[in-house]
């Protein structure tokens, strides 16, 4: 019997501070924490997977290269749109809003330069 797994079950992001990357995404994604927290970590109440973010795991140096190079993580969102224009008001960068295969899509810079990717549904 082959076993496999289901798809992602936990994203976390590993950051020098913790309290400014949670505040981060409560503050320009709209995130909320989940009542209860590993030692080190903001978890977020997150659907379907949980997301946090986290103190580096022992032998990570964030400081090696761009936060995260390699790795696309992407949110989903209703309404890219607005969400794009409340976040460039808020003075986060972000990249030009563009049609893709999974509806309207842009990038932002995150907590501690992390590319994070949003796309909102199809029309």
């Amino acid at each position: 019997m082959t076993v496999a797994v289901d798809g992602p079950d936990f994203v976390a992001l590993q950051v020098h501070d913790v309290e400014a990357a949670a505040a981060f995404c409560e503050r320009h994604l709209g995130l909320r924490r989940n009542p209860v927290s590993p030692p080190g970590a903001v978890v977020f109440d997150t659907r379907p997977t949980p997301f946090a973010v986290r103190e580096p795991l022992p032998g990570t140096d964030l400081d090696a290269g761009r936060p995260g190079l390699g790795v696309a993580l992407w949110f989903a969102t209703p309404d890219a749109h607005a969400l794009h224009d409340q976040l460039a008001r808020g003075g986060v960068e972000v990249t030009p809003v563009n049609d893709s295969p999974f509806g309207p899509v842009f990038s932002l810079t995150g907590p501690e330069g992390y590319v994070l990717t949003v796309h909102g549904a199809r029309s």
